[in-house]
């Protein structure tokens, strides 16, 4: 398939129209009339996932993050990002990342995390105006779960070794807010919808004293988007059957636990 073929596809499900202003969804490095036949999906674009990349002959890597935000006053070795980008031209290896277009997407990074936990009757936290699509998402549990309970399980799911949350309480859990990564800019429409409990990647400290009475529970940034790869994995393999798609065997989650 062409490059092209392939961005094409991927914005039917992650439309850039659906990023937030500040971001850089889309094509990072690469030319769209670039023959490509197979595919790494990740989450990070780090140098080891470029020389992965290379050594797996993938003539893409679909990322989650973006490698770039800012524009580059440079083109060198100062930074990973330059290293990157001039290693991936070197070798043919293109990079498209599908940021917030996939976060705020229906069937995209939110989504993906309500059906791991259950979650029933859902609707956006945020919506965007005149588009069936927004940030963050609220759902209903089957049943109710006693908050300690529900806790553990959602540590199982997405194999938190440290989950950091609120005081529990003994509360049931039914209705349960979500945003993939940084979510605290969405605390007030999860208290807003009337959630149980909150959950995202990251909060600020001073969220946990100003919670609207919600419970907080904090995944990891990484943790929390981490089956966004099974996501586009799983997409790219149903909609370009041409391609031969693999996930990355790295972990490149910066953060470590002891």
């Amino acid at each position: 398939m062409k490059l092209k073929e392939v961005i094409d596809a991927l914005e039917r499900l992650a439309p850039l129209r659906l990023q937030d202003e500040w971001d850089n969804s889309g094509l990072q490095v690469g030319f769209p009339d670039a023959e490509v036949s197979r595919v790494l999906v990740c989450l990070d674009v780090t140098e080891e996932i470029v020389e992965e990349a290379i050594a797996k002959e993938c003539e893409l890597i679909v990322s989650h993050h973006p490698l770039l935000f800012k524009p580059l006053r440079q083109l060198s070795d100062a930074t990973y990002q330059q290293r990157c980008i001039v290693r991936a031209l070197f070798s043919g290896v293109a990079v498209y990342s599908a940021h917030t277009s996939l976060d705020n997407a229906p069937g995209g990074v939110n989504h993906k995390i309500a059906s791991l936990l259950g979650l029933q009757e859902l609707a956006w936290l945020s919506p965007k105006a005149e588009e069936e699509a927004g940030s963050g998402l609220v759902g209903e549990l089957p049943e109710a779960e006693e908050d300690r309970a529900f806790l553990k399980r959602v540590a199982r799911t997405f194999g938190v070794r440290n989950l950091r949350h609120s005081e529990p309480d003994g509360r049931k859990i039914r209705r349960v807010a979500l945003c993939g990564g940084a979510g605290a800019f969405l605390l007030r429409e999860a208290v807003r919808a009337g959630a149980d409990c909150f959950l995202s990647g990251e909060f600020h400290y001073h969220d946990y004293f100003e919670n609207g009475g919600v419970l907080l529970a904090e995944l990891g940034h990484y943790q929390s988007e981490q089956f966004t790869q099974d996501l586009l994995r799983d997409y790219l393999l149903e909609s370009c059957p041409a391609l031969e798609v693999v996930k990355t065997a790295l972990d490149t989650n910066p953060i470590r636990y002891e």
